[in-house]
């Protein structure tokens, strides 16, 4: 997958939940950010990132993709495009363990919540919720969630686990969209309950799968490693 379009800029400061202000193209600008997490190892002055205009007519002018990390290769934080990029991977049959299904609806409804997808496979149907993994452990190896609490995440997790306890087939997705990952774990200290939500819900049938992609200079999302290393 690629993303047209990608202006090299550097993050100036955060404004609020979404928003925050680059310095692109030679002056400030207000950039979009689709990621609610705290981003702390990325959101900071000086930062390279990557950026897209935005059409005119809105209260921002960027949307804010990408922070450079490892080897000059970039975090891909919108996840918007991490939906995307999983989408297209899916369709394009690059991830083993759904190769033998096809998407029937976004956005399902469970319980209360409403989760990312739900599946057709030959064996039934399959509710799949994805995590934006963005946060790299101290010791730089895995890909982390959550870097803050998420009552969202715990409900999530919640409703995954009622549909396994019905015999429905369920499944968590994380997405690791750092380079050079080599596997996926929790981070515990991010939001204890959500850990233990997790760990609940993958002892009641829940799957938990995880993927690597990252973001090229040149606009290129690369699916890295396909079915990562799971450490729960």
């Amino acid at each position: 997958m690629v993303v047209e379009g990608l202006v090299r800029c550097r993050f100036l400061r955060r404004l609020n939940r979404f928003a925050a202000e680059i310095l692109v193209e030679g002056g400030p600008a207000r950039a979009f950010l689709a990621n609610s997490g705290r981003l702390l190892e990325f959101t900071v002055k000086g930062k390279p990132c990557l950026a897209l205009r935005r059409p005119p007519g809105g209260k921002t002018m960027y949307r804010l993709v990408g922070f450079e990390d490892l080897g000059g290769m970039y975090a891909l934080v919108d996840t918007w495009m991490q939906a995307r990029a999983f989408e297209k991977a899916v369709a394009g049959r690059l991830l083993p363990w759904l190769s033998d299904c096809r998407l029937e609806r976004r956005e399902p409804r469970a319980g209360s919540s409403r989760l990312d997808y739900l599946f057709r496979c030959p064996e039934g149907t399959l509710y799949v919720e994805t995590k934006s993994a963005v946060l790299r452990s101290s010791d730089g190896a895995y890909a982390m969630y959550p870097d803050c609490p998420t009552e969202r995440g715990r409900r999530h997790m919640a409703e995954l686990e009622a549909l396994a306890s019905t015999g429905v087939r369920a499944m968590v997705v994380f997405i690791a969209a750092l380079p050079d990952v080599k596997g996926f774990k929790p981070y515990v200290e991010g939001d204890p309950l959500l850990y233990m939500a997790l760990r609940r819900a993958a002892e009641r049938g829940v799957e938990v799968r995880a993927l690597a992609m990252h973001l090229e200079a040149t606009g290129e999302i690369v699916l890295d490693h396909p079915d990562l290393r799971v450490v729960l």
